[in-house]
């Protein structure tokens, strides 16, 4: 199983952008879905995370701008950013608790890093 994740880039303060992630091929379910980003010298930290019925959690740094969110049937995760600030450049990177059949536990699962880049 893979994760694509696509929607970083180069934005102004005040700007916005959505970031997806997808799984690459058809699973057994997903559990919780959530962005990590981690930025130049520091740890990776949570964004934001999702339950497959929807219950949401916010980094208290994120809470108001950002807006997370999933497709179950598409099996995909949105990241929906806005009023960016220069503290929010990094990489952002999407992660899922995946069961590949009925017998398997959950198992987590990264996606690679989109980066993200506000300017001042």
């Amino acid at each position: 199983v893979q994760l694509q994740a696509s929607g970083g880039g180069l934005v102004q303060a005040g700007e916005s952008l959505r970031l997806s992630c997808a799984a690459s091929r058809r699973i057994f379910s997903i559990n919780v879905m959530g962005w990590y980003r981690q930025a130049p010298g520091n740890q990776r930290e949570l964004v934001a995370d999702i339950t497959r019925g929807d219950i949401t959690n916010y980094a208290d740094s994120v809470k108001g701008r950002f807006t997370i969110s999933r497709d179950n049937a598409k099996n995909t995760v949105y990241l929906q950013m806005n009023s960016l600030k220069p503290e929010d450049t990094a990489v952002y990177y999407c992660k899922a608790d995946i069961r590949t059949g009925f017998y398997n536990l959950d198992e987590p699962y990264w996606g690679k890093g989109t980066l993200v880049t506000v300017s001042s």
